[in-house]
């Protein structure tokens, strides 16, 4: 009942608004970008292409911005799904777009790759309360138009940071809420002095024990730039990073863990000789530094061109340590020992997972804008470096080891180059021309000893081609119609050569898309058709650190529609629901089941929700009270590739609650305000995210394998608050 309710008012609310704002425009010309826009506009869609893009502004994350992690705060946006380690959107947190997972959704800060190289995930963890230094986010699904880094699969996720102010200011921000969370931020700005340099900054701290047992972060994180700007140039230094360490919570809870002990956390038991469960190791932790140095030189010149250069270098370290109550010695890479006629091969101990990594970065920008052609060309080379090792902090019989006994390393290193070329031509006045051309080079090596004897040796080069083309018709002034195409295609990353011999994938993406704009009622839809060929799909398993497992399928597509829209339903009330429906399938998905290998058929994409709904009701009276009721539906999912009854993750429907009061100016404080936000209402028991895993019984009778399965979940929380207030002077 509940997902028709959501639907029919989805469908009711089509008359609403795209988060695109459309405007009327003679000309292509009629569009200035700002300086600070300068470094991401040639990554960044404009209403003039033929793409399906939502966007948010700093404003609109003023209210909910109290501590959570930044997908978190994206969770409402059309065919979003997030999820939380720890339970409270605080920590490790992931984030999906059409079902496609976070190594698929390219991110870039200024125009700078943010994906890690190797494993081409995002970890926002290592950057928390980044949301409060971020001026603007645009969030294209799809294919999108070119950008910088490895192609996006799912959606490219493109963050401008905080632009210039004009005035000083200094800003105190604290939050408390459920869990034992205290998030305490502290941020300023000098003004522009003499019109030309300004220095501005940003120091946090969030604390959490987290939903889940143990499951508790302890985050730091810093910002700050300097900017000078003069006529048509602008110069801007950041530095900006963080330190967490978060207690580990990926191991999740099996059904009957669920059913009775939800916040259980499996990490970090420690047994006795007898196999009692005798306490819990207290430091079994994430622990990662993350440092980033950006140069961004953007230029504007009389005769309609614009340039932009950026540098960047990040500097990555940290380690996974572990209690384990049974290690090989020989994975260890140290002797066995004999205790009388007693043969010792196996040792509890606590080793540590380190990674050491340096990631270079170059891009440029160049862009003309004329009365009918927009052109771009931009350029980016990458290098990244990672020395990933392991030492035995502790054993109960040490053997052999020597102080820092190192039993693995191995080192990855990436190369990237690429360059596009973009025009958008104005043919008429009710036709616009889309192109973009893409080369990518990537060179990827990685050798020496792995974890558990193992050994990786990879040398690997590819060369991609990924062309883009789009056609856009005007109407009228308010309204629009578009259709694209686009190839995109991308390397594999290290735990697939990890987990076998991976192939690279290849995606045609179809959109057709319609937009309207009136005042006080807007809305789109997009229709879009991702035809995949090597596929790497995430089979539900997790490796050793808890990262997904992925593989190639063969053939396979996502079909889909996605509505958007706001309508002002008084002057004081405003409605923006989004809808998002699609199929998503494997073609004739084979699997060994019981030892036997089987054609299963057309099969759903694990991790990929046919119905994902949200919708944000505001309700404001006065320009300092804002209440707004967001709701968010998910529909069932599978958590693998063979439709297994096990795999399958129920639907879930949850609201929040939040509420902002403005004060200001009083006196010397030039604005205070406050806010709350109670996730999860009405206090719903649901599960966001899991895993699925088969292995085949040969010991039960050795005659016949037996395929077994198991399944794992990661509840979330249920009804819990963040409070928090912030002093401008």
């Amino acid at each position: 009942m509940r997902i028709t309710v959501f639907i029919c008012s989805c469908v009711l609310g089509l008359t609403s608004i795209n988060a695109q704002e459309q405007q009327a425009k003679d000309s292509l010309a009629t569009t200035t970008i700002s300086l600070e826009e300068v470094s991401v506009a040639g990554l960044r869609a404009s209403k003039d292409q033929p793409l399906s893009f939502s966007e948010v502004t700093k404003e609109d994350l003023k209210a909910r911005n109290l501590g959570q992690d930044l997908p978190i705060l994206l969770n409402f946006l059309p065919s979003v799904v997030t999820t939380s380690d720890a339970g409270a959107g605080i920590g490790y947190t992931g984030i999906r777009v059409r079902g496609s997972d976070a190594t698929r959704v390219n991110v870039t800060i200024n125009g700078i790759p943010y994906n890690d190289a190797e494993s081409q995930g995002t970890f926002w963890v290592n950057m928390p309360d980044f949301a409060s230094s971020v001026e603007s986010i645009q969030l294209q699904r799809g294919v999108g138009t070119s950008t910088n880094g490895s192609s996006a699969f799912g959606a490219s996720l493109n963050v401008l940071t905080n632009a210039a102010s004009q005035e000083a200011y200094a800003q105190i921000s604290n939050s408390i809420g459920s869990f034992g969370t205290v998030r305490h931020s502290l941020k300023f700005s000098t003004g522009l002095l003499n019109d030309k340099i300004e220095i501005a900054g940003r120091l946090g701290s969030i604390e959490s024990d987290g939903y889940i047992d143990r499951a508790s972060s302890n985050l730091k994180s810093y910002f700050l730039q300097g900017v000078y700007q003069e006529g048509n140039t602008l110069i801007k230094a950041l530095v900006f990073g963080g330190h967490e360490i978060t207690y580990q919570s990926w191991f999740g809870v099996d059904p009957s863990t669920l059913e009775n002990d939800r916040t259980y956390n499996f990490a970090g038991e420690i047994y006795d000789d007898n196999g009692n469960l005798s306490g819990y190791y207290d430091n079994q932790v994430d622990n990662y530094k993350q440092d980033h140095y950006q140069l961004h030189w953007n230029q504007r010149y009389h005769n309609n061109w614009s340039s932009s250069v950026g540098l960047n270098y990040t500097y990555g370290r940290g380690f996974y340590e572990e209690y384990e109550n049974s290690l090989s010695l020989s994975d260890l890479r140290l002797d066995a020992l004999s205790v009388g006629s007693t043969s010792i091969g196996e040792t509890a101990g606590v080793i540590q997972k380190w990674l050491d990594n340096d990631f270079y970065v170059l891009t440029t920008n160049l862009r003309h804008q004329g009365a009918q052609t927009d052109l771009v060309f931009g350029t980016l080379m990458s290098n990244y470096q990672g020395d990933h090792f392991g030492n035995l902090v502790w054993a109960r019989y040490a053997s052999n080891a020597q102080p820092k006994h190192e039993f693995y390393r191995n080192k990855g290193e990436k190369k990237e180059f690429s360059l596009f070329g973009k025009i958008t031509h104005q043919l008429s006045d009710s036709f616009t021309a889309y192109a973009d051309l893409q080369y990518r080079r990537v060179d990827y090596t990685a050798l020496g000893s792995l974890n558990e004897l193992g050994s990786i040796d990879i040398a690997d080069d590819f060369n991609f081609f990924n062309p883009k083309l789009g056609l856009t018709f005007h109407a009228d002034e308010n309204t629009q119609l578009y259709a694209s195409y686009a190839k995109a295609q991308r390397e594999p990353n290290r735990s697939d050569y990890e987990n076998g011999s991976p192939r690279p994938e290849v995606l045609n993406d179809f959109e057709l898309g319609y937009r309207s704009a009136g005042e006080g009622l807007k809305w789109s839809a997009n229709l879009y058709y991702m035809g995949y060929k090597d596929q790497l799909v995430l089979t539900g398993e997790l490796d050793d650190v808890g990262a997904p497992i992925r593989q190639n399928v063969g053939d396979s597509y996502r079909l889909g529609l996605e509505i958007e829209g706001s309508i002002a339903l008084t002057n004081q009330l405003l409605w923006q629901p989004n809808l998002s429906l699609s199929r998503n399938k494997n073609r004739d998905f084979k699997f060994q089941r019981d030892g036997q290998l089987q054609n299963l058929g057309d099969t759903n994409i694990s991790y990929s929700p046919s119905i994902i709904g949200g919708s944000n009701l505001v309700y404001a009276p006065s320009t300092q009270l804002q209440i707004g009721l967001l709701s968010k539906y998910v529909g069932e999912q599978y958590l693998g590739n063979i439709d297994a009854d096990l795999s399958k993750l129920d639907a879930y429907f949850i609201n929040d609650l939040n509420i902002r009061y403005a004060v200001g100016p009083l006196g010397w404080v030039k604005a205070i305000d406050f806010s709350l936000l109670v996730n999860n209402l009405f206090n719903e028991k649901f599960t966001s995210n899991g895993y699925f895993y088969t292995y085949d019984d040969t010991w039960s009778d050795p005659s016949q394998a037996t395929t077994i399965e198991g399944v794992g979940y990661y509840p979330q929380a249920g009804t819990n608050f963040l409070l928090g207030a912030s002093f401008r002077f």
